[in-house]
């Protein structure tokens, strides 16, 4: 079983511009992940997804192939899927032969266990099932201490789910999508449904979890904190 590793990495970002390339621990964020690809050993090889010159540069530094992504497919309105299926037929063109799988790896994404795509590949391999992705537990986020508004005023304070629980130990578990991984069968990734646009995870999607703070998606300054308060200190959100 084959498997290409892309990384994405875009410059368009509204929420925190150039995210990408921001300093992290005294690197640019994306080197992290390049990094990370480069140490899992079920990636037969990798490749950088960008439209961004900078990002090409950086991933050039360390011998990584780059795809360069047409402006079509780094609009904000561009999916994720649709980013990788340009870059895979671009490899496995030059390659000659297809993948049978592909592992995506956000370029934003500087905190993540060392073994976290190998984990997601080999549950990929094992189960055979379309897709893997990684969670974490909801802890005080969860929905059922959410809120919502309404009322003719607009400030009416209701629960936004009902339930009768005092005590976070007696929440039921919840998790949510932490952005550390992607693992896709390359005939999942070329599944695409009009109006679903998470079709190409196939209809048999698996998880691994992580713990709270394992993994730092950098959509915001103090997300970048957070993130170089762990990658200098070595201290996690759950410690």
């Amino acid at each position: 079983m084959t498997t290409l590793g892309i990384i994405l990495a875009r410059g368009g970002s509204k929420g925190l511009p150039d995210k990408n390339g921001l300093l992290v621990a005294d690197r640019p964020m994306l080197v992290w992940t390049i990094e990370h690809a480069m140490r899992s050993r079920s990636l037969r090889h990798t490749v950088l997804s960008t439209d961004t010159p900078t990002y090409k540069q950086i991933a050039q530094e360390h011998a990584l192939h780059v795809i360069d992504r047409p402006e079509t497919l780094a609009a904000d309105a561009a999916t994720v899927d649709a980013a990788a299926r340009h870059a895979l037929e671009i490899v496995e063109a030059e390659r000659g032969a297809p993948y049978d799988n592909v592992v995506i790896l956000y370029g934003n994404v500087p905190v993540r266990p060392v073994n976290l795509t190998d984990r997601a590949v080999a549950k990929l391999h094992e189960t055979g099932c379309d897709s893997v992705q990684s969670i974490c537990p909801v802890d005080k986020m969860h929905p059922y201490w959410m809120k919502k508004l309404a009322g003719n005023t607009g400030d009416r304070l209701e629960q936004y789910q009902d339930n009768i629980v005092y005590r976070r130990q007696d929440l039921p578990p919840v998790y949510m999508l932490d952005g550390g991984v992607i693992a896709v069968t390359r005939a999942s990734l070329f599944n695409v449904v009009e109006g679903q646009p998470h079709a190409f995870l196939g209809n048999d999607r698996r998880a691994i979890v992580t713990q709270a703070g394992e993994v730092i998606d950098v959509d915001s300054e103090l997300d970048r904190k957070l993130a170089e308060i762990v990658l200098r200190e070595g201290w996690t959100p759950t410690a």
